[in-house]
Parts: C-alpha cells; structure tokens; sequence
C-alpha cells in the first residue's frame, strides 16, 4: 500500500515538472516584430535597408520652434524673389496652419489655407471652413505652398498696396493684409504681430536685407498680446517681472488670461 502512495507522489511531481518547462519554452518563443525600410539616396539605382522596431504608440508633432527651423530658408527665399517679409510669411504660416499640426495641412501640404479659386487645375481636397465642403488645394511639397501664397498676394491688385511698404515692415503689412480683405478675424494683424515679436521672427527680414538685428530690450517692451500657450507666468519669466507685477498693472484679480488679450509687461 505505501508503495503505492509512493508512485503515485513521483508521477504527481513529473508531471508537474513536465508543464513548467513546457510554460517557460513556449515563452521562449515570443518574438519582436521588426520592418525593414528602404531608403532611397539621390540616385535611383542606390538604396539600403533599415531595420527598425514597429512602435504604433509613437506620434510626430511638429512645435513652433521645429517648424521655424524647417520653413525660414523658403520664407527667406521668398522674401528675395517677392518682397513678402519672411516674418510675416512665417507668423501667417504658423498661425494658419498651427505649426503645421492642423488637419488641412498634414492632409494636404496646405499651410496657409488657399482655397482652389477659378482656374487651379491641380489636387484639390474638402474641407469645411466658413462653409461645409470647401474646395482647398493640395501640395506634393509644402515649399510649393510657400511659394503659391507668394504668387496668390503678388497677382492679385487688392494686395499692390503692400509691395509699396518699407522693406521690412511687418506692422504695416499685417495691418495691410487685414485692410485687404484677407481674413475676416479682426484681429488677424495682432496675432500675426505677437507671432513676430514673441520668436523674433523679424530677424529673418533683417538677413534678408542685409541688416544687424538687435534683440529689444524689456525696458521697451510696454505691451504684449497673449497667444497660444501664454500664461501669466510665462510671460513674468519672460520680461523680468512676478505674477503679483503683472496682475497690479493690468488690474487683474485672477490668473486668467486669454488669446488676443492685450497685457502691460513693463512698469
């Protein structure tokens, strides 16, 4: 009887034995999916694969900054060929297309908004804006889109006026811009112009011309007009002054700020 009991014991135990080492081969088996990529160089008949590992949690967003970076040269370009200051190229581009997050432009290369008009004869997409459905047009490349805005100001007389403004002049041409009918948001020409001065984007203009560009002093600065991403500590940080400074001088009793908001900086 108790060899019985005794074998039975042994058996228990190599069965128990037998399905860990099944359990740990089959999580040996578990294997990282890879893609290979091919990369094309200049030349067509040159290319090379890279491996790289699949991430389906990864997003690609573009900031102000980075899209500064990527888009100056052309706004620069087009200043030199169209007289179009690249500081305004840059803060319409910025503002129209949001850093060129907003869904008409990652769809379309389309930066700044152009709808089809008579006579466009290339892609075309829809989009609702000030009505449902909205003809826009589409670019391989976004410095196509660059250099259609540029054409679409130039040919149209409404715009003349503009190319007549001191070199340069970015208050002027944003007011311009707005007196000309090219957008219905009264206050088009400040949220280009906070633009401007909050990245110092008139450094570009002054490239261009071949001028020196000076950084403006705090002392200078009397007022600033709130953006995206403005907070009351941000902009104490950024003109040398506390939170309790700027509440004081702009009479506010709380934090609360909003976009288009004109604000004291300077005592």
């Amino acid at each position: 009887m108790k060899v019985k009991y005794f074998l039975i014991g042994v058996l228990t135990i190599s069965l128990l034995v037998s399905c860990k080492s099944k359990k740990k081969l089959a999580e040996k088996k578990v294997k990282t999916t890879h893609k290979e990529v091919v990369v094309k160089s200049s030349r067509d008949t040159d290319s090379k694969k890279v491996t790289v590992k699949s991430n389906t949690n990864s997003t690609i967003k573009n900031s102000t900054l980075e899209y500064i970076e990527q888009f100056k040269d052309a706004a620069m370009r087009d200043m030199r060929n169209y007289k179009i200051p690249a500081s305004i190229k840059l803060a319409q581009g910025i503002l129209e297309s949001s850093s060129g997050n907003s869904l008409l432009t990652r769809r379309s290369n389309n930066h700044f908004g152009i709808k089809c008009h008579k006579g466009w004869e290339g892609d075309r997409t829809y989009h609702d804006d000030d009505e449902k459905g909205e003809c826009f047009r589409v670019y391989k490349d976004p410095a196509n889109s660059y250099r259609d805005h540029s054409l679409f100001l130039t040919s149209r007389s409404r715009y003349s006026k503009l190319f007549k403004l001191k070199p340069g002049d970015y208050v002027k041409w944003a007011k311009g811009l707005s007196e000309a009918g090219y957008a219905t948001d009264r206050r088009y020409p400040a949220k280009l112009i906070a633009i401007i001065e909050k990245y110092d984007l008139h450094k570009y203009d002054t490239q261009v011309l071949g001028k020196s560009f000076e950084y403006p002093k705090n002392n200078r600065l009397q007022n600033h007009i709130v953006v995206k991403g403005d907070t009351l500590y941000s902009l104490s940080r950024r003109y040398g002054l506390t939170v309790a400074d700027l509440k004081k001088l702009n009479s506010l009793k709380s934090n609360t700020i909003s976009v288009g908001q004109t604000l004291i900086v300077s005592k």
